[in-house]
């Protein structure tokens, strides 16, 4: 039988300035109906690259140096650009990671997806706009008929990669692309997209290549998987075999570097718990939308509670976990605590009472410091890593001018960078290397507490291990506390001495990491735990 996709020996190459780098190196892949074959390996591999190929969707400066990529037997390399665009939601999908940036926000969702309907099933847009609405149903989205009329930015995350899953089916294509469908999502939401991908994948039996980094969730949707690695194909096989017994090095490497609950990496429980804690939030309320009278009279602003009455104390040197999906006030939280938002109730720190940021003293903010998500937004890029990294040193006092130079240095080698880094941009560093600059600035004033706020989400799995080995490495050294926030239970359960369960804005649970493994006293605190992807190895 033919494959629906068929690679065979392709070879791609970027034209740079400093000479040709190979992306893919004499990749061969085959994908019969109803099969889903998983694609994993670190950013940088090639996966993203080896998607664009087959949606002959590439870079000016490729250069296809060999090789053949077939869909049911026809040459997609062959194809026109003309007929590419006729194949394209007709014949293949694909599903994005970051549903925001593939749907466009001058559409409401309804004409979006009507518009594949038109052009690709030649429908009349009366019958598009019916059949759309049917297809949101069954994706399981409510109020389908609401929904069509929404834009974008009226619809949460979950919702609109539900919208981009029906699109991709939406012409009953022979092969669909996902390229890290769940990466942006909470584990809840993830898990729901997950179970929607296998039942439409089962209703349809179209052939799927699922793109991914997160070997766990590769685990439960693939039925064989090919390890990539600087390009090329490094191992192949079914799932089971592959996680259970890789025969490359490099897939031992991944494997080894997925989080696993039973492995735990921290150190012991601090011994002294009747210590003062580091920091305590006692009642602390966060409310969106000022209040206004006549804005209420009229029913025009409603105020939005995103943290209610919290209570919770860090202790030193113990890392306390927050886990809870998207929405839940895990970034309120850590926000409200750094003061970038105003908040109710109060804080209490070395024996003082904070209610708000202008009593964020600059003791206060030495002490406590935090690291984002995103170091691509937090790192000023017209500044060299040099510069970003002797502000704190200065803020604070903690050298002098001439021995900033010496200080930078020794940042860098403590998050394990060279020296010669400091005089690098941050666009000069791959993701990985931004968040360990990220860290060390956080270091460079040696804080009681550090408020990590999801700190690995964005990284692949190897480059995560290598962060949190970091993270622990340097509690270790300084004793630091940590407020730890992420959405990845196996991750936390590693690490944490304490979790802290966040729903819908309030605290459900706080409890020992053993006591929430061996029975969760919260519902919700259950549902977070059933929805983690088992891991592997």
């Amino acid at each position: 039988m033919t494959p629906v996709l068929e690679i065979r020996g392709y070879t791609l190459d970027y034209a740079l300035p400093k000479g040709a780098f190979r992306a893919l190196d004499d990749v061969s892949l085959a994908i019969a109906r109803g099969e889903v074959l998983g694609l994993v390996g670190e950013s940088g591999s090639g996966k993203t690259s080896l998607a664009w190929a087959v949606m002959r969707h590439l870079p000016m400066n490729a250069r296809e140096a060999g090789g053949a990529i077939r869909l049911a037997g026809d040459d997609l390399r062959g194809r026109s650009e003309a007929e590419m665009e006729s194949i394209r939601g007709r014949r293949v999908g694909m599903v994005f990671q970051d549903p925001s940036t593939s749907l466009n926000p001058t559409l409401t969702l309804g004409e979006q997806l009507a518009e594949v309907l038109v052009r690709h099933r030649g429908l009349t847009r009366r019958q598009a706009w019916e059949e759309g609405t049917s297809m949101l149903g069954h994706v399981g989205l409510k109020l389908p008929a609401e929904m069509m009329r929404r834009y974008p930015h009226e619809a949460s995350g979950g919702e609109k990669q539900r919208v981009v899953i029906a699109t991709a089916f939406a012409c009953q294509p022979e092969l669909i692309l996902f390229d890290e469908p769940t990466t942006a999502l909470d584990v809840i939401t993830a898990r729901q997209i997950l179970d929607l991908f296998a039942r439409l994948q089962q209703e349809t039996a179209v052939a799927s290549l699922y793109i991914s980094h997160d070997l766990a969730v590769v685990g439960g949707v693939a039925c064989r998987v090919a390890v990539i690695h600087r390009g090329r194909i490094v191992e192949e096989g079914e799932v089971r075999r592959v996680f259970a017994a890789p025969r490359d090095d490099y897939t031992r490497r991944l494997i080894a570097a997925v989080p696993r609950p039973d492995r735990r990496l921290a150190s012991p429980a601090p011994a002294d718990e009747a210590a003062p804690p580091v920091v305590e939030a006692q009642a602390i309320t966060v409310e969106y939308g000022r209040p206004s009278l006549l804005a209420d009279l009229l029913g025009r602003r409603r105020r939005f509670v995103a943290a209610r009455d919290l209570d919770l104390a860090v202790r030193p040197g113990e890392i306390l976990g927050v886990v809870g999906e998207s929405g839940s006030g895990k970034s309120t939280l850590a926000k409200a605590l750094t003061g970038l938002n105003r908040f109710a109730g109060e804080i209490r720190f070395a024996g003082r009472r904070l209610t708000g940021a202008r009593d964020m003293d600059r003791l206060y903010r030495r002490d406590v410091q935090i690291v984002f998500q995103h170091p691509d937004s937090s790192l000023n890029p017209r500044q060299r890593v040099a510069e970003i990294l002797s502000r704190p040193l200065k803020l604070y006092g903690a050298a002098a001018a001439r021995e900033i130079p010496g200080r930078v240095a020794e940042l860098l080698e403590q998050v394990r960078l060279p020296a010669d880094f400091a005089r690098r941009y941050p666009h000069q560093l791959s993701g990985g290397e931004k968040q360990r600059v990220a860290i060390a600035r956080a270091f460079a004033s040696h804080p009681k507490l550090v408020i990590c706020d999801e700190v690995t989400s964005s990284l692949d799995v190897s480059v995560q291990a290598a962060v949190i080995e970091l993270l622990l490495d340097l509690q270790r050294r300084y004793g630091t506390a940590y407020l730890f926030i992420t959405h990845d239970l196996n991750l936390i359960r590693q690490i944490a001495h304490r979790i802290a369960v966040m729903h819908r804005g309030e605290l459900v649970e706080l409890s020992t990491v053993d006591e929430i493994a061996h029975g969760p006293k919260h519902a919700y605190t259950r549902a977070l735990i059933d929805a983690v992807p088992a891991p592997v190895g």
